[in-house]
């Protein structure tokens, strides 16, 4: 990333923190998985940030919407500004690092799938040593709930939020490249629209969805 510091990425990258910022404020309506686990589809921006301009642009735009969220809207204190980081990381650096590497189709598709699943995992340690501090709960009760509350979450959010990145990174890009604000290289040029990977983030979006609607109950 040759110009992280002119003023063109500048504006981009705080465009990207207020957006993802209001993805966390719009989302609060959304209920909340086991009445504690709230999904949020902040990063399905990040992940398209860390796609344009890199994986230190992923742990930027996570740590300053973090600390808005912490600041503003967020119940859980220093704990949630944590594991918030923390999980908007593990799912958007892998992927955007893979993406930097293998800037095609196959290159998004490898760094989403990776990013889910380092996000998962990833998650699965750090509500082990940090959810039973927050919650005043016992370590062997949050052990008890890794497998049957945390990871499906945690792949039901990053599934949502991969293909939510997947649909609306081509015309998030394409516009930003219209602007002037991103470079045409910056964007991935190779190939156009692609009605593949439009179905394969529909059949993300649903197929994941309904699992949600199962986690919440609805289902």
């Amino acid at each position: 990333m040759n110009s992280k510091f002119s003023v063109k990425y500048i504006c981009c990258t705080a465009m990207f923190v207020v957006i993802a910022y209001l993805a966390v404020v719009a989302a609060r309506g959304i209920p909340k998985v086991y009445g504690f686990l709230s999904y949020e589809p902040k990063d399905a921006v990040i992940v398209i940030a860390g796609f344009i301009f890199g994986p230190l642009t992923s742990v930027i735009v996570s740590v300053l919407t973090s600390l808005l969220e912490f600041l503003t809207v967020s119940s859980t204190g220093p704990y949630g500004l944590l594991m918030n980081v923390v999980s908007s990381c593990a799912f958007t650096v892998p992927a955007a690092w893979i993406y930097q590497r293998r800037r095609t189709k196959q290159g998004a598709l490898i760094g989403l799938g990776a990013g889910v699943l380092v996000m998962a995992a990833c998650m699965l340690l750090w509500n082990y040593i940090i959810t039973p501090l927050y919650m005043g709960v016992t370590r062997e009760k949050v052990a008890a709930m890794l497998a049957t509350v945390f990871l499906p979450f945690n792949l039901v959010k990053g599934g949502i939020n991969a293909g939510l990145a997947l649909l609306l990174y081509k015309p998030v890009v394409t516009a930003l490249r219209r602007s002037g604000l991103v470079e045409a290289s910056k964007e991935g040029r190779k190939g156009g629209f692609s009605w593949g990977l439009l179905l394969l983030a529909l059949a993300l979006l649903i197929s994941f969805g309904l699992w949600f609607l199962v986690l919440i109950g609805v289902l």
